[in-house]
């Protein structure tokens, strides 16, 4: 993962939260991967296929464990 920064070097990610914890996972069927801000951010999903942005996991039509939300 690398950081990246805008042209007046300001951060392009404004936030990153954490959803599964080692006490709580949170799991994703197909049908319910989520979201991030109406598309603006990411979610991290970690599926059968490795790790998948929530595009991509609605692209190949897998759930999994969503890690964590960036935006």
């Amino acid at each position: 993962m690398f950081l990246k920064y805008g042209q007046n070097g300001e951060r392009v990610i404004t936030n990153l939260k954490r959803i599964s914890k080692p006490g709580l996972r949170v799991y994703s069927k197909r049908e319910d991967v989520p979201k991030v801000l109406n598309g603006l951010g990411i979610a991290i999903i970690s599926t059968s296929e490795g790790l998948l942005t929530d595009k991509e996991a609605r692209q190949k039509n897998v759930g999994g464990e969503v890690i964590a939300y960036v935006w």
